[in-house]
């Protein structure tokens, strides 16, 4: 029994002296905490609305409380102060007064969704503690902004001392989800060999079920909550439990640059254009779909009209993703109608607006008939 209990006692001993190793971080961390707003953004290039949302956020701060500093956590190596400070004006049009401080982080591969195949969700968000906990030992701020939705992070922000704020566009899980696979319903969270098995199916919804509990749980741990509509705030209030807490805030969405187009303007063939990150959840092959469905009931004698799809790309996922698009595009036989436009600058996004066709009577048909046929395949 002795060598058993040696090798109990050794990993007793190994497991409180992470502990007191662990809270010794925390402690000097709190004691070190300064007076300033830390954002968590990890990817700094993701160029989707959340990034607008972060220099909005950042702006804001620097005019309304010019004694905190703004601190960016990122993923992104190759940023620095000045040149976010260009991008936010590149990008988005966004103008800080100064260039926010930046705090590199090196982990960010246990958020990135290749590292987990499976049980992706869970994954990320256990690997987004990891990351956070080199965050927050590397700078402890007073408050902890978190603006791309990474809600298992706040109890730990909380353990450091910090208060948290978050703006939240979309729930990690909504109950929206679980009743796609209680439906049996195959999308981009529920692939058709899943939506196929009823013992798979009810597997998922227990997992799901839980980790819904979880996020409960963490989210719970926010002092703000921002929203960006009321679908969200809905959803968020059901699962967080804070509703008092819970405030829904809209989008910073900038329309000044659109407001000086002219309504009349001439081109030589219509577009529909859609605009959004190439992530899974933006439904992109649909579109593709339902455009050459809509195609091939156009009149012969009318011009073929062309969709656009405007987005970024955050990391190779994305540009796989791409891709399959563009392979998709050449499988449908619509290719030479379809047209893709990545990582573009705020004044790009704005030269491809101005030459948006004005729809007559005749072409709004067509864009009926499309939006038609997307929002039925959506829901099958």
């Amino acid at each position: 029994m002795a060598p058993y209990g040696i090798l109990i006692w050794a990993v007793i001993t190994a497991v409180l002296a992470s502990i007191l190793i662990l809270a010794s971080h925390v402690h000097n961390a709190r004691r070190n905490r300064t007076t300033s707003v830390a954002f968590f953004h990890p990817n700094t290039n993701d160029g989707g609305g959340g990034e607008r949302v972060l220099w909005c956020a950042v702006k804001a701060i620097q005019e309304e409380s010019p004694d905190l500093d703004c601190i960016v956590y990122t993923g992104d190596h190759d940023a620095f102060p000045d040149s976010l400070l260009a991008r936010a004006v590149d990008r988005f049009g966004v103008e800080l007064l100064h260039p926010p401080k930046v705090v590199h982080l090196y982990r960010r591969k246990w958020i990135e969704e290749s590292t987990y195949p499976r049980f992706t969700m869970i994954g990320q968000s256990f690997g987004s503690v990891y990351l956070s906990w080199e965050a927050l030992c590397k700078f402890t701020p007073l408050y902890y902004f978190d603006t791309s939705g990474y809600a298992f992070t706040y109890p730990l922000a909380r353990i450091f001392g910090c208060r948290v704020i978050c703006y939240t566009h979309y729930p990690t899980i909504s109950l929206d989800m679980i009743s796609r696979v209680r439906e049996g319903s195959s999308m981009y969270n529920n692939n058709a060999s899943i939506a196929q098995s009823n013992w798979l199916s009810q597997c998922k919804i227990v997992y799901y079920t839980f980790f819904s509990w979880m996020y409960g749980l963490v989210g719970s741990c926010a002092d703000l909550a921002m929203v960006n509509s009321s679908w969200t705030q809905s959803h968020i209030e059901k699962l967080w439990g804070i509703p008092d807490r819970i405030k829904r805030v809209y989008p910073p969405c900038d329309t000044s640059g659109l407001q000086v187009l002219p309504l009349e303007r001439s081109t030589e063939y219509p577009a529909i254009i859609s605009v959004a990150q190439f992530r899974p959840e933006k439904a992109h092959p649909l579109q593709l779909e339902a455009f050459s469905v809509a195609l091939r009931k156009l009149d012969a004698d009318l011009p073929r009209p062309r969709l656009q799809f405007v987005g970024s790309c955050r990391n190779k996922s994305d540009e796989e993703r791409l891709q399959s698009l563009k392979d998709k595009s050449i499988e449908l036989k619509v290719d030479g109608n379809v047209e893709f436009y990545k990582n573009l600058l705020y004044r790009s996004v704005l030269t491809i607006f101005m030459h948006l066709f004005v729809f007559t009577m005749k072409w709004q048909l067509v864009y009926d008939e499309f939006l038609k046929l997307y929002l039925q395949k959506s829901k099958n």
